[in-house]
């Protein structure tokens, strides 16, 4: 199903393209979420701190890859609102081998640096032999990230957001099954989990590249399209390279926040493990609609269609903050039994450490959801370099304030460094948004 996002309703289309999106999201959490509900239940608290630890580490590495799939994705959808379509065809070729090449790199540093990732994290000993056991195998769907991210980020460009959903809930419900046996059933352990996730991310790889060849003819390049364009490969790798250095900064702070909760022991370690997983479901929504929004913006600035992105920025503006206020009051409400799926009833000290940290985090949803929204107006407006700007500021106090003031304040000082960096970054995204906007 395409939505051609130039034409028509702006909240109608917004709404329309953004929903799978955000199912797919929802999805892809999903996968993480099953990792921590059976390791939590079954392996115990030092492998879900492990489990934990593995996923702000990963979160890291594909954000590298899912930043590049991004931007590729904007220069993608400004050619096809502008109707040029040799040149999204030789674009997709160019962006595909510079990004394939950089997959393949990184998957050979994971292994390279395998055997020093536990110290680098802090991790305790207790949990270091369960973090490299799923990191050893974690590490081999690398490629797999890369290639559902890029078919995804190509559909996407040109209104397709549904194909992407289909792959992710076949991959889905195959992640939980493989989970249960692998987990449970074969009693492999945490390496059971890595497997369950790594089988799951190429069946969804696969699928949706081969959906891409056998169902999208209008975007198959042919033999005159794989060539080297230097003017292409320069834009793509301009707005794609900003934008994984942008999702790498924002995910090498969230890892840094990582190494230090771990500084603090086995009980804060799980309770942050699960609560983040439920931290991200619940804004995970607004962000994607923020990535939706992304592909609006540059369809609309394509199509010379100025109008429309003003109006969509007050429009998507009020879906999403209106959806992150209704988030923040329900997670607050509800934070110990959303944590209670994921740790045993007798592990009183994770839950209380877990409970405050998701009720101070989800009181300031709003703020994350206007940066999600900042960030996609940028780089549809290809000036990813604000978004970069603006992630540094988000996360730099957000690191540095942690680190000054945990020491003497515990853990308290970590989780309130996170929404001051939220604000700060929101309002100098605000005070560049009107000149950004004059330029074009």
């Amino acid at each position: 199903m395409h939505v051609d996002l130039t034409r028509g309703s702006v909240r109608g289309g917004l709404i329309r393209f953004s929903l799978p999106l955000i199912a797919g999201n929802l999805l892809q959490q999903l996968y993480n979420l099953v990792d921590t509900w059976v390791v939590g239940r079954y392996l115990g608290a030092a492998a879900l701190a492990a489990v934990g630890s593995a996923f702000s580490l990963m979160v890291l590495l594909t954000s590298l890859l899912l930043g590049l799939c991004m931007g590729s994705g904007v220069v993608l959808s400004n050619l096809w609102g502008q109707g040029r379509r040799e040149e999204l065809k030789t674009a997709l070729v160019n962006a595909f081998g510079m990004i394939a090449l950089m997959a393949l790199a990184l998957t050979l540093l994971s292994y390279a640096l395998l055997g020093s990732i536990a110290a680098l994290l802090r991790v305790p000993a207790e949990a270091a032999p369960d973090l490299t056991a799923y990191l050893r195998v974690i590490f081999g769907g690398i490629f797999f990230v890369f290639l559902y991210n890029f078919f995804a980020a190509a559909l996407r460009s040109v209104g397709n957001s549904a194909a992407p959903l289909v792959f992710l809930l076949v991959s889905t419900v195959l992640n939980v099954a493989l989970d249960l046996y692998l987990v449970l059933g074969a009693g492999w352990g945490v390496a059971g989990a890595a497997w369950a996730t790594v089988i799951a991310q190429g069946v969804s790889a696969l699928g949706i590249m081969g959906y891409f060849f056998l169902r999208m003819p209008e975007l198959c390049p042919g033999r005159r399209h794989f060539r080297l364009d230097g003017g292409l490969l320069r834009r793509v790798a301009g707005i794609s390279l900003l934008t994984s250095v942008q999702q790498s900064i924002m995910n090498f702070g969230i890892l840094m926040i990582q190494s230090l909760v771990n500084s603090f022991g086995i009980p804060t370690m799980a309770a942050f493990a699960a609560g983040v997983k439920i931290d991200s479901l619940a804004y995970s929504p607004a962000q994607d609609f923020a990535n939706g929004f992304a592909t609006f913006v540059a369809q609309n600035r394509g199509a010379g269609r100025q109008d429309r992105v003003r109006q969509g920025i007050r429009q998507g503006a009020a879906l999403s903050l209106g959806f992150c206020a209704a988030v923040s009051a329900l997670v607050y409400v509800f934070a110990e039994p959303l944590l209670g799926l994921f740790l045993e009833s007798g592990e009183a000290e994770i839950l209380r450490i877990g409970a405050g940290y998701l009720r101070l985090e989800g009181v300031f949803y709003l703020l994350i959801g206007l940066l999600f929204l900042l960030y996609a107006i940028y780089r549809g407006l290809e000036r990813a370099g604000m978004s970069v700007v603006l992630t540094v500021i988000s996360l730099g106090l957000r690191v540095a304030l942690a680190y000054a003031f945990a020491p003497a304040f515990g853990v308290m000082a970590i989780w309130l460094s996170i929404p001051v960096g939220w604000l700060v970054a929101d309002a100098v995204g605000l005070l560049g948004l009107r000149k950004a906007l004059a330029a074009r």
